[in-house]
């Protein structure tokens, strides 16, 4: 008789705990986005002009640091800059930096904002299809419990991500989604930089604020790329590291 007591009770609790688990479809995450601007600076000059790049180094701290705000509802999502850093990177020209990206997962489509120097692009194109590798490392980002999965994109470059799947839209960071559950963490060892969930808020969305960008020439993706490597393709090494920071 004990023993089917405890049997009920045990039951009873995991009853009542499955009713308070909590599956967010809406709200506003906030993403520390983490550059190692001195590592970028070595791929960029590597091999071409090293004196400009080590004065580059000298006058910058090692890592550039911004946030960005990406607002969910359903499969609804919307990525664009939050709130602003006092730094030493003001004077400089930083890819990607102003990007606003809507994405529709629903339908598998997106429109993304990029200014190129002085220009401003509409990248409409659908989201990138990324076979994900998930794993069973976990990791707690902003108070989630999140899974580890791995990718390539791009065909080099190595993407290692962290998602939870309390929260059930499958959006993440720039255009990288297709998970089961919301990316937190999201990490291109390679390229320098990372991007970390610091907040989660559930916030009611206003429509407005979920409407796609309008503003700057229409492209897809790969009229994107022809543009910008034409523009910079006597630019070498650094012309390749600023295309693949935009095309993210």
């Amino acid at each position: 008789m004990k023993k089917l007591l405890l049997y009920i009770c045990l039951l009873l609790c995991s009853a009542a705990q499955a009713q308070h688990t909590i599956f967010l479809d809406k709200g506003r995450i906030e993403f520390e986005k983490r550059q190692n601007v001195h590592s970028l600076l070595d791929e960029m000059w590597s091999g071409e002009v090293d004196s400009w790049g080590e004065m580059q180094k000298k006058q910058l701290s090692k890592f550039k640091t911004s946030y960005f705000d990406l607002y969910f509802s359903g499969n609804i999502t919307y990525y664009k800059p939050g709130r602003e850093v006092e730094d030493n990177f003001k004077q400089q020209e930083w890819p990607a930096e102003q990007n606003i990206i809507y994405t529709d997962l629903g339908q598998q489509h997106s429109i993304s904002q990029k200014k190129v120097f002085d220009k401003l692009f509409l990248q409409d194109d659908s989201t990138r299809n990324i076979r994900w590798k998930i794993t069973d490392e976990t990791r707690k980002i902003a108070g989630f419990d999140c899974r580890r999965a791995n990718a390539v994109i791009m065909d080099s470059i190595y993407v290692v991500a962290f998602y939870t799947d309390a929260i059930v839209t499958p959006g993440g960071p720039e255009s990288f989604t297709g998970l089961p559950g919301m990316i937190l963490g999201l990490a291109l060892p390679h390229e320098h930089v990372t991007w970390f969930a610091t907040k989660v808020l559930v916030d009611e969305q206003k429509p407005e604020t979920l409407k796609p960008p309008v503003k700057g020439n229409r492209v897809s993706s790969a009229g994107l790329t022809d543009v910008i490597t034409k523009a910079m393709k006597d630019w070498g090494n650094f012309g390749k590291v600023y295309l693949k920071s935009i095309l993210l």
